[in-house]
């Protein structure tokens, strides 16, 4: 055990107390391991030799050249000290600068007529190029030289994640005071199956990625290090799968002419083939004895709720409870709303005019008033109401089941993993949990942040839903288009439709405003706002026409009221905020005009689209932006027009946000713990490392025969994120 103990060593050991707590403070690095876990992000190569003549300005150049000039300034009041070295090579001169404590030993070196080589990242200061603190190589003469040149030159140099207090050179160089401790890394990886695959050691790994003398060396790290990663993580999903399936369950299975079977036969359409094989899944897994934990992840529109409710009748028909639990007020109203409309008169079970084998359907959410509240927990405890739809207002202590069966998630990325699981401890034994999404994930992201759970795929959408046009509107290159835009909207409510104005921000003096990105920088203006918009859109291009706002700060009755009218025709366009993000469904809404919409994410703004185009007609999303033709965000825009297809979507999203947000923060705040996989490159990886993982679990639960993967599994997998495993 000593050889784990040796990498969980705290940095101050050995880097002293003032480096370490620079690197826990700005890059989260604490022990040996975690700064040999931290890999270079890239490699600069010395490369070829550049003139002084002709330096780029902001990249790595080596260069060879002679000093003319060295002298030490001092400045701020003799406290400071920086080195001046002026060097030619005949084409040109260029001024290298050291400060502080680094300027001794290069004064010392750097001579007035010393050869040497030279490398760093070219900047402008005084409107001169400079090299700031180089790596340098003094040359002796001969022949030697020569190799000494090419030997300098060609080298792979590290450039690691690093932070202002802490520049990438000295992070190397604290990784060259204990790289040598790599050799007492616990290698995770059974021997059978790291030969097997002809890997690195996990050593030897380390050794090669901080410090490659090729290129070879780095793609072997690398292929090593990934395993590591998705293996570990794999690993922990297995245990967790499996330890699910040791837990009891009631299973509830569908009961012939009961409530289920009313619900279908009322049913004005049929269900499109992926609703009934989904179905099918779901009601496999409800008839098992351990508890379901199944995503269902389906396009924006095709149906999840639909399934989800038929999921919940069968629970209901085998005399258990159902909970629904969404993410906002305005969405679990929505939810109740729907389902009661499609349940009719079965939804009133136990009142006049009730269908006899009906149930009560009811809500609870925070803002309710105690007298409704009273009797919704009344219902809930009796047992009168066979399904529930809430916010997290379910989850508080007070509210008690009488048998809650199934627990289904909307919308989980809103969702805390601790939320689930406390509504999950409301049943007598563990109920089936069935997790919605509504933005689509590629194959690979579920297996790594839902590979605790069974996915379902709704990929069709049914019969009925319309063509969706996006465009994206340039409004500062072409300001005629954004006229023409809300020409479009007017020509909409004329034709007997309606429209949303999205915008990113409320717009009252409450709000903070955001820190600035380099793209709001450019604008100096702040995101457009709903309550700015509507004013203008009413007293302008939109004058005569029935405009409402809505947004996350109104009163709960006063945003159902205006989501009533709107629903209900009574409102020509809504100016709303994200909160009709999800769930909102109006069918005659057949226009959307989304502000600003550079400041969403893809997921998001497929998301958004996806509220229109609900009904008969067509729908009209157009993407209003200032930002400039050639910028990332317009690229966004574009492909968020080029496609109605959620996963390609979301393939993208992840491309550009790498992984960070997907994985360990969405779910609980952490940071990610993969640091080398990238799960939407590494698809193959992943699915070989859940094959091999789900293998060793299934012959060894505990690990016993693989203690280092043990101790892997703890080293890796930090206290939080093993916390969200376990309450996955």
């Amino acid at each position: 055990m000593d050889r784990v103990s040796a990498l969980d060593e705290p940095l101050k050991k050995t880097l002293g107390a003032a480096t370490a707590k620079v690197m826990a403070e700005h890059l989260d690095l604490h022990t040996l391991g975690d700064l040999l876990h931290h890999y270079p992000r890239r490699y600069a190569e010395r490369g070829e030799l550049t003139s002084l003549s002709e330096l780029p300005l902001d990249e790595h150049v080596t260069v060879v050249a002679q000093v003319a000039d060295a002298r030490i300034h001092t400045f701020n009041q003799g406290r400071g000290r920086r080195l001046e070295v002026t060097i030619t090579d005949g084409s040109g001169r260029l001024q290298l600068v050291f400060f502080g404590k680094g300027v001794h030993k290069p004064h010392k070196d750097l001579l007035p007529g010393t050869r040497a080589m030279f490398a760093g990242k070219v900047s402008v200061f005084n409107r001169k190029l400079q090299l700031s603190h180089p790596a340098y190589e003094p040359l002796s003469g001969g022949a030697s030289a020569a190799d000494a040149v090419d030997a300098f030159a060609n080298q792979l140099i590290p450039i690691y994640p690093a932070c202002k207090q802490l520049e990438s050179w000295k992070i190397s160089k604290a990784i060259d005071a204990v790289l040598d401790r790599a050799a007492e890394a616990v290698d995770p990886l059974p021997p059978a199956l790291r030969e097997g695959r002809g890997m690195a050691t996990l050593p030897d790994a380390l050794r090669k990625i901080h410090r490659p003398r090729t290129k070879a060396d780095i793609e072997a790290a690398r292929e090593r290090l990934k395993w590591d990663e998705a293996f570990v993580l794999q690993v922990a999903l297995a245990r967790r799968r499996y330890a699910d399936t040791q837990l009891p369950a009631v299973a509830r299975r569908p009961v012939p002419g009961g409530l289920l079977d009313a619900f279908d036969a009322e049913l004005p359409f049929t269900l499109t083939e992926g609703q009934q094989s989904v179905s099918k899944e779901i009601f496999d897994d409800l008839a098992t004895e351990h508890p379901m934990h199944r995503l269902l992840q389906g396009e924006v529109g095709s149906g999840k709720t639909l399934v989800a409710l038929r999921a919940m009748l069968a629970v209901v028909d085998a005399g258990g409870q159902a909970a629904m639990l969404a993410p906002t007020e305005v969405l679990a109203q929505q939810h109740h709303r729907s389902i009661t409309e499609m349940m009719g008169e079965l939804a009133e079970g136990g009142m006049l005019g009730g269908a006899e084998q009906g149930t009560k359907v009811v809500l609870l959410t925070g803002s309710m008033g105690a007298a409704a509240r009273r009797h919704a927990l009344l219902d809930l405890v009796t047992g009168e109401a066979g399904i529930v739809i809430g916010t997290h207002a379910l989850i508080e202590d007070k509210v008690r089941f009488h048998d809650l069966g199934l627990v289904v998630v909307d919308e989980q990325h809103r969702f805390g993993v601790e939320q689930r699981d406390a509504l999950r401890s409301k049943g007598k034994q563990p109920p089936h949990l069935l997790v919605m999404t509504a933005t689509p994930i590629p194959r690979t992201v579920a297996m790594t942040v839902f590979g605790d759970l069974e996915t379902s795929v709704l990929d069709q959408l049914p019969a009925g839903r319309s063509p969706i046009a996006s465009h994206v509107v340039p409004a500062a290159d072409k300001p005629h288009f954004l006229s023409r835009a809300w020409e479009r909207v007017r020509e909409e409510v004329e034709g007997g439709h309606q429209a949303y104005v999205v915008c990113p921000r409320i717009g009252d003096d409450e709000e903070q405003p955001k820190k600035k990105t380099a793209e709001d920088e450019a604008e100096k203006r702040p995101p457009l706002a709903v309550l700015e918009v509507a004013d203008q859109l009413a007293k302008g291009p939109l004058s005569g026409l029935r405009v409402e706002v809505l947004h996350g700060r109104m009163a709960p009755d006063d945003k159902d009221d205006v989501m009533r009218r709107f629903s209900a025709g009574d409102v020509d366009v809504l100016v709303a905020t994200t909160v009709i993000e999800v769930g909102v469904n109006v069918p005659n809404a057949t226009a959307m005009v989304i502000m600003d919409a550079d400041r969403f994410g893809v997921s998001q703004l497929h998301q958004l689209r996806g509220r229109v185009g609900r009904g008969s007609a067509p729908g009209l999303c157009l993407l209003v932006t200032e930002m400039p033709e050639a910028s990332p965000a317009r690229q966004r825009l574009a492909a968020v027009a080029s496609t109605l297809d959620g996963f390609e979507l979301s393939r993208i999203d992840l491309e550009q946000r790498r992984e960070g947000d997907v994985l360990g923060q969405a779910q609980s705040g952490v940071r990610s713990s993969l640091r080398m996989l990238t799960v939407i490159e590494d698809e193959e990886v992943i699915a070989a490392a859940r094959e091999e993982a789900v293998a060793i679990v299934g012959a060894d639960p505990d690990l016993e025969r693989l203690p280092e993967l043990r101790t892997a599994l703890d080293a890796l997998l930090d206290k939080e994120r093993e916390q969200y495993l376990d309450k996955g």
